[in-house]
């Protein structure tokens, strides 16, 4: 029952504090646009360019594209309007790293083993697309502040980029001291845990005195640097702008919150605790929530910057361009907050994709194709005619852009975190442990919200997707922790 309140008070109160959706129009301007019809003059000669959009923690139900009506994400909706869509498009192996690895190599990271569970270098036989890519001519670049690729040393996501511009800082990242943070700069926040991971995001942001020297505007104004040198080269050009915001700590300037909320008092919840919601109250809630909505917000307007230099620079004529996001995040939706492998509900485990072609190609369509994060690459390539000795797990869906089929359907997906996996298809969505046990199911169909358990109603059909789905899919490797 207190979860039912809580998601009814939530809806209340954005609906309340948003009201007709014009607050912030003068903040955030008219959408970015980006027309494909002029010819371009900059790189004309080149062999198609790829831009390559990551995001981390952007839940696809935040997004306006994708049927939400009260966060603001004009840049997203209107490439949307000039990309295919995937409303099923899910992470084949969570959270941050793991499903890097796939993105980058398009081999299936997921099914993992203890204790790194796939937060380790990418494995020594993946080609990453970069060195693809690279060993094919193309000037490679990277822009990011997702710190785990790069620290400790033996992570290797940077292979195959000519050039990396990187950040530091981002969450629990030992770049500054925390002991440089008094008791009494943490008087303003929720603290939860014994604080440290409070003291530490504290300590590496001291030096902010605006918003550009915030994560996102740091990623994609960099971005928009490399974008403009590989431009004016003479060669055709991989570029990858990984963002982890809106990953938590939530922090966004007050320009950007005072869309969703002007009126809290308490202490900020910018960092969530990873388990039960019975730590906030209603009011803490809503007011997390809301920061999470304002820095999604920051994240799309910077990008927006960045495509805004992209039509500048005349690239998106010959430059094929995809978006896409890793996992997403619960927000107290089924008395949970954080990325829990327990928890692997719609909030987490529904994501973004758009995939916009040069000459337009289903521009404004959908797909329900179920995708995942191992077919960027795959697609990637697809699209610049380049074929691998050595097939790649992932899917080409570049067919998908002609009205026709891609090589393999899919009547069913797969995905996995730590040692918990989850089974979709078109009727139902199941998830439990690694060896079966903890089942949840859910129609897909008729409870979107995932609010009525089936899995003792349904054993049988727990059974058969665990058998047909995860199981075939590991190849036999499944853990049985």
């Amino acid at each position: 029952m207190a979860q039912r309140k809580r998601e009814r008070l939530s809806r209340k109160g954005f609906l309340k504090t948003v009201g007709a959706g014009t607050v912030g129009a003068a903040l955030l301007g008219a959408p970015t646009v980006l027309s494909g019809c002029e010819k371009s003059q900059v790189g004309a000669e080149h062999k198609p360019n790829v831009i390559l959009i990551i995001i981390d923690t952007l839940r696809k139900d935040h997004v306006g594209a994708y049927g939400n009506d009260w966060i603001k994400t004009p840049t997203l909706d209107a490439l949307a309007k000039e990309s295919l869509l995937f409303t099923r498009a899910h992470p084949e192996a969570m959270p941050t790293l793991p499903a890097r690895r796939s993105i980058h190599t398009g081999m299936r990271t997921w099914p993992t083993d203890p204790p790194a569970f796939g937060w380790t270098p990418i494995p020594t036989g993946q080609r990453t697309l970069a060195e693809i890519l690279q060993g094919r001519g193309y000037y490679t670049a990277l822009a990011t502040d997702v710190w785990h690729e790069w620290l400790p040393s033996k992570m290797n996501f940077e292979r195959g980029f000519e050039v990396t511009r990187t950040f530091r800082g981002q969450t629990r990242d030992h770049y500054k001291n925390p002991a440089s943070v008094g008791e009494d700069e943490k008087e303003d926040y929720l603290i939860v845990g014994d604080g440290s991971y409070l003291s530490q995001h504290l300590a590496n942001t001291q030096s902010w005195n605006s918003e550009e020297d915030r994560f996102a505007p740091k990623v994609f104004s960099a971005a928009s640097e490399l974008l403009q040198k590989a431009a004016r080269g003479d060669r055709p050009f991989f570029l990858v702008a990984d963002s982890y915001d809106p990953h938590e700590p939530w922090d966004p300037p007050e320009e950007y919150v005072s869309l969703y909320e002007e009126s809290y008092k308490g202490k900020e919840p910018i960092i969530p605790n990873y388990g039960e919601d019975d730590y906030l109250t209603d009011r803490q809630l809503l007011r997390m929530r809301a920061l999470y909505a304002a820095e999604i917000t920051m994240m799309d307007r910077w990008l927006g910057k960045f495509l805004d230099k992209a039509r500048e620079l005349e690239v998106l004529q010959n430059t094929l361009l995809v978006v896409v996001s890793d996992h997403g995040h619960l927000l107290g939706e089924h008395g949970f907050t954080g990325k829990l492998a327990y928890a692997l509900y719609a909030e987490l485990t529904d994501t973004v994709l758009m995939v916009r072609h040069p000459d337009g190609k289903a521009a404004g369509k959908t797909t329900e194709f179920f995708a995942s994060t191992h077919d960027v690459a795959p697609t990637i390539l697809g699209f610049l005619g380049v074929r691998q000795q050595e097939k790649m797990d992932g899917e080409d869906l570049t067919p998908l852009l002609e009205g026709k089929e891609p090589e393999q359907t899919r009547d069913h997906i797969t995905q996995g975190y730590g040692s918990y996996i989850c089974c979709r298809d078109e009727e139902r969505v199941m998830f439990c442990r690694s060896d079966g046990t903890q089942a949840h199911l859910y129609d897909a169909v008729n409870d979107v919200g995932q609010t009525r358990d089936l899995a003792e109603a349904e054993p049988e059909t727990v059974k058969r997707m665990y058998k047909e789905y995860a199981q075939k899919d590991a190849s036999g490797t499944l853990p049985n922790f």
